[in-house]
């Protein structure tokens, strides 16, 4: 069965001013899209065909001979991950409990954490990722390249933040800065965290 484009959580003009219209219909309807259609042409009549995006990126990790399917399901699979981490009316201060699972990851408190996330975005090097994710049973904050992501190395993903510069270039044009300090600030969905968070605990104790 071929992959289909997600839709998104909310209406375009949702997220404006800080993310546009305009940004989200080039983003989701050309770029994601984009990345599925490319996919399904080439799973098509494969084994994979009929795979989830996440068992395909476990799949066609560090196989360079299928490095073109890797980059295409995880960058499907990532841009569902990110707009599904942002919401209307988002950001600020997380709840007690995501507070207490930060500075259990050695944040001394949640400046510390949103200056750690902002530095980690900014300084990403090229195009890529800047994750919240759990491992070792603790949050941490890490970026990864291009189209890589938590899932191929055995990390949780809990958020993300799309530093590929078709992610803001629209509004904010070279100032990566501003966008992701928007995206802590205004964007992130604490809840969708959150849900990720008890969707582990729920499997571990499965």
């Amino acid at each position: 069965m071929a992959h289909e484009l997600p839709p998104l959580p909310y209406p375009k003009n949702a997220l404006a001013p800080h993310m546009s219209a305009e940004t989200l219909e080039f983003h989701h309807d050309k770029h994601h899209q984009t990345y599925i259609d490319t996919l399904n042409g080439l799973i098509a009549g494969t084994p994979l065909e009929n795979s989830s995006l996440e068992d395909t990126i476990r799949e066609t990790a560090n196989n360079a001979s299928k490095t073109a399917i890797f980059n295409n399901a995880a960058q499907a699979w990532n841009h569902d991950f990110f707009w599904r981490s942002m919401r209307p009316n988002g950001g600020g201060a997380p709840s007690a409990n995501i507070m207490e699972h930060i500075t259990k990851g050695g944040f001394e408190n949640f400046a510390k954490f949103r200056e750690a996330f902002i530095n980690a975005a900014k300084g990403q090097f090229g195009s890529g990722w800047a994750w919240l994710v759990l491992e070792g049973g603790k949050f941490k904050v890490t970026t990864t390249s291009n189209a890589d992501n938590p899932i191929a190395h055995n990390v949780v993903p809990l958020a993300t933040c799309d530093v590929w510069e078709h992610a803001y270039y629209i509004d904010y044009r070279n100032r990566r800065a501003d966008f992701v300090t928007t995206f802590i600030d205004i964007l992130i969905n604490w809840d969708f965290v959150a849900h990720n968070l008890a969707r582990h605990s729920a499997n571990k104790a499965a």
